[in-house]
């Protein structure tokens, strides 16, 4: 019996390969931080966490290196 997993997709290889090729673009700071304040109104912690790293990211890009 052949093994049927996993399943080969050849076109997941080319879209991670384009998006390594290509730089990704972040939103502008003030949407990031409209992002932060309803996360905080919330009381969403993992909200929190990825909207302020994404601040620090969009506001020092060298950050993210």
């Amino acid at each position: 019996m052949k093994k049927k997993w996993p399943i080969s997709r050849p076109t997941e290889h080319a879209a991670l390969r384009a998006c390594d090729r290509s730089p990704r673009r972040l939103p502008p700071v003030p949407a990031l931080m409209a992002a932060l304040i309803d996360a905080v109104d919330r009381s969403d912690r993992e909200g929190m966490c990825l909207a302020a790293h994404r601040v620090v990211r969009a506001a020092a890009p060298e950050a993210g290196a």
